[in-house]
């Protein structure tokens, strides 16, 4: 990169580590942007040349680990695997990718802690994750011709997928000390309860069984 782009990079990477810190320890709605440009000593302007709001600067560690999923899946290989198995691997390839930047699991605890209490990042979150799941709709479409007008089952693969996310990120993130291979091993843990839960049958005594496949 060049020094610019590295300044640029520093820039994003201490308003995101800034906002997270002072968003957990005031509260979201207690920091004014004009207070979080005067800590990082940055004018608005260059702030809304990386984020466009509040709520896009506290959700970046997940939004960067989303966008490395869909690099990912425009050069994901299917190799005889199922849709939700490669895009599980895909995800977890982007894991591996971001879990390398230094201080990204603490980040994505923060972010995921500040929007379980704060409507607006929650309400952001789902605008992105709706987002996130049109641009992998196009990919699959563009690349493997999935995902026609009637055909739902690549929309709920990627559904499926995302609510497996959810799953792992809820206990992780209150780990003392998120660490990025737990994360994947409650995605995969995740991940290979969907079979059971497709076929689970609800008792009318109040007990739970599994149909036979």
């Amino acid at each position: 990169m060049t020094l610019r782009e590295r300044k640029k990079l520093r820039t994003r990477q201490t308003l995101i580590d800034t906002a997270l810190e002072q968003f957990t320890r005031r509260g979201f709605d207690g920091v004014t942007l004009d207070e979080l440009c005067e800590a990082v000593e940055v004018s608005k302007r260059t702030f809304f040349r990386t984020f466009a709001s509040k709520e896009d600067v506290a959700m970046a560690p997940a939004q960067d680990l989303w966008t490395l999923f869909l690099a990912e899946l425009e050069s994901a290989v299917p190799g005889g695997r199922t849709l939700l198995e490669m895009e599980r691997d895909t995800l977890l390839a982007a894991l591996e990718r971001a879990a390398r930047e230094e201080g990204w699991a603490g980040r994505m605890a923060l972010a995921h802690a500040l929007a379980q209490r704060t409507p607006s990042m929650d309400g952001h979150n789902r605008h992105f994750c709706e987002s996130t799941t049109r641009s992998a709709l196009d990919v699959l479409r563009r690349r493997f011709g999935l995902g026609g007008p009637d055909d739902p089952r690549p929309r709920l693969a990627i559904d499926m997928l995302v609510a497996a996310f959810h799953l792992a990120m809820a206990g992780w993130a209150d780990s003392p000390e998120p660490d990025p291979a737990d994360l994947a091993a409650r995605l995969r843990d995740a991940l290979a309860a969907l079979p059971a839960a497709l076929t689970l049958v609800p008792d009318e005594g109040g007990a739970a069984g599994v149909s036979s496949p």
